[in-house]
């Protein structure tokens, strides 16, 4: 699962992808990354990106979730309440994990 925000979405006092986290801690995820993009636009088609002096003008944030399908779908309706905008993207993938040493 792959969540689309803005840096600057907020819910509550929290960053709105630092909640996003938080509830996935709770929701027992296996685990997420969250990261910045350099640059973006969405459905209004403005332009976000990193501007002189690594001011931003509200890049893109994705959260990257990775657990089995059903977890997933559970997990998307509970987050869901959290997003006023943005994207839930839910994708089956396969996970390939490293030979044990």
């Amino acid at each position: 699962m792959t969540i689309f925000v803005d840096e600057t979405d907020m819910h509550g006092d929290l960053p709105l992808y630092e909640a996003i986290v938080r509830r996935l801690i709770t929701l027992e995820a296996a685990g997420a990354t969250v990261q910045t993009g350099i640059m973006g636009f969405g459905k209004h088609g403005r332009v976000h990106r990193k501007r002189l002096f690594g001011i931003s003008d509200d890049r893109p944030v994705t959260i990257t979730v990775v657990d089995r399908s059903e977890k997933i779908d559970r997990m998307a309706e509970e987050l869901r309440s959290l997003l006023k905008e943005g994207l839930i993207v839910i994708e089956n993938v396969t996970v390939i994990r490293p030979d044990p040493a």
